[in-house]
């Protein structure tokens, strides 16, 4: 129905006569009344959204989601995402009323505070209940389009007649800030086309963002757009007060098994707030005054900032979903201990995947190359240990930014995934690069799944936003980045990645690899597979590069190593990717006995014991990197880097990196001139030392917190 939400009074008998309303408004009600408290007390965050969508989560909560609270982690519960992350009050509420450990009554009294479970937007790796980090807008709803994707590929994998695992909902609540992000319209685009029908969307349609009306700049219909995206759209004109309308809504978007669903659920902004329907109560407490007034309309105590508790039988209600859920999960189990019986094998694969361990000798199958073997690009070299792992590793998955045959990435064990083929483990992204690295993330998420996702190195700035959300979230997704440096050539400086390393190697949890040869290839996949909480780019060369000697698929464990050694050597070189091969015919060009180093990794080079570091790059002998990239970040390796310091030039690979000095005979000649007119004057009087050579093993952590589950 169309109906305009009644806007509340402020009478003593309206008080009076709300304390007299059915459970499930009081439920409602306190929810409302808890999110105003709670950011009051916290002195900051947002209490807006989630008075106004207290019915949304209270349907969803209360009557229609599958979960149990004692088991967030329950493999068949139906998956909950806050996509306006700033809303995260309302889940943590959510999460504290229906019973979870991770989230209780003093836990949302330190909303925003340091060291709480109640960050100030939803963290995965702190908060039991949240699937997904969230708060970046737009990347909640494109992380449930992956948890869809998901959900719907294990179906059609291991769901048996009569075992029907593998079945559960993907629900969403998302705001107009998201609906204006690009990264949500790429990954919705791609939700339509694929037909996601268990991935249900209610957006609050209160038309606020923090600068006030979105008739300033957000007028188009979003119904209209979702529409041509192939959903099913459902408008609910009174989400403040219809539950049943809203509930109804759900119901028909589960009847539709074709279509994934947006719910337009029309609210209001800081529901009985004087400041209701403004900007002002988006992001701002509502002040002492205007909560005791909240509380009161609503029919209880005004008491102090920070007291209010639900009624106990508000509590009761919320808190019947343990036991509901404790009983589902046990239903659950007795289905997955009878399909075990039959069959075996898919249930011994299921419970491996979803505990995160690889099979018994996995990393067997990965290929190794002798110098005198013929030389490839490193994308190709990829592309050969994909196909080697996939058949042996059947959680691995994914795919391309419409660049498959580019990246090398296709998988010749398997399907593409679409809304007739759910089993096939192949996706066709389209050029949707932000779009497929959120849904990636999601993927990932879900649990039992280990995605990649693929396009040039360059564009991993497109959804960069994402690669950063998977490290901070501790996914285990890899991102196959091809073209990876001025070697492109004729596609010119708007396709050759120049800082892009350096921005990866300084993004905290986040490994960033740039093998040499086949060998560093296979190391480098075998490292990231070996992670638990950490993604990993994989920057691949376009050009062939020559099989080394030196070069081992276990020594890109340690980061760097030396490929080339002289005993008494008396320069280092560092290289890494392409420019490995470079550094060890410009070293036959010196006057110098000269080792050469390959640093494929030097966030794992950082992590090994500083004797390690000082056997490698050895304090007192002058060190030069050499990369056809940004040298920033190489100073703490090297005395003198050797790198880019402009964007490229368009032209034939070998031309463009002749121009910029990448030659064995430019390398070696800018090499000699430092070792004359710098090193040599200066290393007499003043000795050398660099921070590798310095520092402490660094650990890896993946939040500066460490939290007790």
């Amino acid at each position: 129905p169309q109906t305009k939400p009644v806007i509340m009074g402020s009478t003593a008998e309206e008080a009076k006569r709300k304390t007299n309303l059915p459970l499930g408004a009081r439920q409602i009600a306190s929810i409302r009344c808890l999110a105003a408290d709670i950011v009051e007390k916290a002195g900051s965050g947002h209490p807006g959204a989630p008075m106004g969508m207290a019915a949304m989560a209270h349907v969803l909560w209360g009557e229609t989601m599958k979960y149990s609270p004692k088991n967030p982690q329950w493999m068949a519960r139906d998956r909950f995402v806050m996509s306006n992350g700033h809303s995260c009050a309302l889940q943590y509420i959510m999460l504290y009323l229906t019973g979870y450990d991770s989230v209780g009554l003093q836990d949302l009294r330190k909303l925003r505070q340091f060291e709480s479970y109640t960050p100030g937007h939803p963290e995965r790796h702190a908060t039991e209940g949240i699937e997904v980090s969230t708060g970046p807008l737009g990347q909640g709803i494109s992380n449930a389009v992956g948890l869809a994707i998901a959900e719907s590929h294990l179906a059609a994998v291991y769901n048996k007649p009569g075992f029907e695992l593998f079945d559960n909902y993907t629900f969403v609540l998302t705001g107009d800030g998201c609906m204006q992000e690009g990264v949500a319209s790429e990954a919705c685009s791609l939700a339509g086309h694929l037909g996601l029908g268990k991935l249900i969307v209610l957006y609050d349609d209160n038309q606020i963002t923090i600068g006030g009306s979105t008739n300033v700049s957000f007028t188009e219909d979003v119904g209209k757009r979702f529409e041509a995206y192939g959903w099913q759209v459902i408008e609910v004109g009174d989400a403040i007060s219809d539950v049943a309308s809203i509930k109804a809504a759900i119901t028909l978007a589960k009847q539709d098994t074709k279509r994934p669903s947006f719910i337009k659920c029309k609210t209001i902004i800081g529901y009985g707030s004087k400041k209701q329907g403004t900007g002002g109560v988006h992001g701002s407490p509502l002040g002492s005054e205007d909560l005791k007034m909240v509380k009161e309309k609503f029919g209880f105590d005004g008491g102090s900032v920070g007291d209010f508790e639900p009624p106990k039988d508000v509590l009761d209600a919320y808190r019947s979903k343990i036991k509901e859920g404790e009983a589902l999960e046990k239903q659950w189990q007795e289905t997955l201990s009878s399909y075990a019986e039959k069959y075996p094998k898919e249930a011994k694969e299921i419970k491996r995947r979803f505990a995160g361990k690889l099979p018994e000798g996995w990393s067997d199958v990965i290929p190794s190359y002798k110098p005198t073997d013929k030389g490839a690009a490193t994308r190709n070299l990829s592309g050969v240990v994909l196909n080697k792992l996939a058949p042996i590793l059947p959680e691995l998955v994914g795919g391309s930014a419409d660049l498959t045959p580019s990246n090398k990435t296709a998988l010749e064990c398997t399907v593409d995934y679409q809304k007739d083929a759910r089993q096939g483990r192949y996706y066709r992204f389209g050029v949707r690069e932000h779009g497929m690295m959120a849904v990636g993330n999601g993927i990932h998420a879900y649990g039992g799944m280990l995605p990649f996702t693929a396009t040039f190195l360059v564009f991993l700035e497109y959804g960069f936003p994402s690669a950063r959300l998977s490290a901070l979230s501790g996914h285990k997704h890899l991102f196959v980045m091809t073209h990876d440096s001025i070697y492109v050539g004729g596609d010119g400086p708007t396709h050759q990645p120049i800082e892009h390393a350096a921005l990866c190697r300084a993004t905290p949890n986040l490994l960033f690899f740039r093998p040499a040869d086949g060998n560093e290839v296979g190391g480098a996949y075998k490292m990231a597979l070996m992670q638990d909480l950490t993604p990993s780019v994989l920057a691949l060369s376009r050009q062939k590069v020559p099989q080394l000697e030196g070069t081992s698929i276990d020594s890109v464990a340690k980061g760097g190593y030396t490929v080339k050694e002289h005993k008494d050597a008396e320069l280092i070189l560092i290289g890494t990717g392409s420019e490995v091969s470079l550094c060890l015919k410009a070293a036959e060009l010196l006057p110098y006995k000269t080792s050469v180093v390959s640093m494929p990794c030097t966030k794992l080079f950082d992590e090994q014991s500083l004797e390690y570091r000082r056997s490698v790059l050895p304090m007192g002998v002058p060190i030069v990197s050499v990369e056809a990239m940004a040298t920033t970040g190489w100073y703490k390796y090297a005395h003198y880097a050797i790198g880019m310091t402009t964007f490229g030039a368009s032209g034939p690979g070998e031309q463009v990196a002749e121009f910029f000095g990448f030659t064995p005979e430019k390398v070696a000649k800018k090499v000699a001139e430092w070792m004359d007119t710098v090193y040599k004057p200066v290393a007499g009087k003043h000795g050398l030392g660099l921070a590798c050579q310095m520092d402490l093993p660094t650990k890896r952590d993946l939040h500066y917190l460490h939290y007790k589950h």
